[in-house]
């Protein structure tokens, strides 16, 4: 299992990098439009169904809440649960609509891109025929599909702010300097920069890629074993139990729709994301405190056999490392996916199967930690046919 996982790792390296070498220049041109029309006080928009719901959510939170301090919170609304009726009720024409689906299409969802388009919305097809910008897929296979539209959407998000604060700013990009070394002191037009963004974004595919290279070298048996393990508990009855915050929250109801509402030929796994309850989130915070609202619904759902699994980009969340301490406690199997060295997590030896991504910057870390469990959830199933 440790060589098969190893392999799909890097199996997605060069269909990642392939994509991005071909479509960069078109990125760094929708990221001009992009910056654009929210100077004109449009909004981001987007939807999708089932597991590509989550990519909606993620693209909100990463619009509104940006990880670089100091850069604006951009609008942008997640409309999947209801995804025709409010586009219809809220659509104006200086927005921007981003539909996320599988790699063969939604036709659902692209129905209703086509009518924000006719409404002279941008539009995003992810994947899909037309658009302002229509992707047509790299690959059949709907986790690495997945993983791509991760990044493509995070390239945007990285690079839209460049656009804005190079009409805005001139070439003062503040805190996202690092990200865009190219810029120098003197103020240029948009036009000129749009080579040298685009060789960026294809810079960003290729961290990934050493970054997935690293994971698969250094943690391919560890994932493995982490796999049985789970296996094992599912095998008695349990269920997975996800949870995590911001763009983690969106990758724990990822894993969990992917088990619930797997791809076609994937058997259903039995798993629940703790951050996929507003209600329940919401009431914690509001009437304890945020540092207990896995916890408190974990002491809820929590059986013997079950596993919990926290997503951390730092590895020091709180309301993380207070969920697995009683997952711990309670004798749950316990399974992490951590950015930087791990943190806490990883130093109190909080869970029995960390899985790092050694980086410390947090879209990156996401990226590579989606390329994590999209595996995992591949060697549960070949686990779960050998048993048939």
């Amino acid at each position: 299992m440790t060589t098969q996982i190893e392999e799909r790792l890097l199996t997605r390296n060069g269909t990642i990098e392939g994509f991005f070498a071909r479509e960069a220049r078109r990125l760094a041109e929708a990221c001009r439009e992009m910056s654009e029309r929210f100077l004109q006080g449009g909004r981001l928009l987007a939807f999708g169904r089932g597991a590509y719901a989550t990519d909606a959510q993620h693209v909100s939170v990463e619009f509104v809440h940006p990880v670089i301090v100091g850069k604006r919170a951009l609008p942008a609304l997640d409309l999947s649960m209801a995804f025709e009726p409010w586009l219809h009720a809220i659509l104006r024409p200086e927005d921007i609509v981003m539909a996320f689906g599988p790699p063969e299409g939604d036709p659902e969802v692209l129905a209703v891109l086509a009518w924000a388009r006719s409404r002279s919305a941008m539009t995003f097809a992810l994947p899909g025929p037309e658009g302002s910008y229509a992707l047509h897929p790299a690959t059949a296979d709907p986790f690495i599909h997945q993983e791509m539209i991760e990044i493509l959407y995070h390239t945007l998000w990285e690079t839209v702010h460049v656009f804005l604060e190079h009409r805005e700013l001139g070439q003062d990009v503040g805190q996202a300097e690092f990200l865009y070394p190219f810029l120098g002191q003197r103020k240029q037009e948009t036009t000129d920069i749009l080579e040298d963004v685009a060789a960026s974004i294809l810079m960003k595919a290729h961290d990934d890629t050493l970054l997935r290279t690293q994971l698969a070298s250094e943690q391919a048996e560890q994932i493995g074993n982490a796999t049985r393990a789970m296996h094992q508990r599912l095998s008695r009855g349990g269920k997975l139990i996800l949870f995590g915050n911001g763009g983690s929250a969106t990758d724990a109801n990822d894993w969990a729709l992917d088990c619930v509402m797997p791809p076609s030929g994937y058997r259903s796994i039995p798993a629940v994301s703790l951050s996929m309850e507003p209600a329940n989130i919401t009431a914690l915070a509001n009437d304890i405190g945020t540092e207990v609202i896995f916890l408190r619904q974990l002491i809820a759902q929590a059986r013997l056999e079950d596993v919990a699994i926290g997503i951390s980009t730092s590895g020091g969340s709180r309301n993380i490392v207070m969920a697995l301490e009683e997952a711990r406690k309670r004798g749950l199997l316990t399974v992490a996916l951590l950015g930087y060295d791990g943190g806490e997590i990883y130093r109190r030896a909080l869970t029995d199967f960390p899985i790092i991504v050694r980086s410390d910057y947090i879209p990156r870390i996401q990226e590579v930690q989606a390329s994590a469990y999209h595996v995992m959830r591949e060697a549960l199933e070949v686990l779960g046919h050998g048993e048939a």
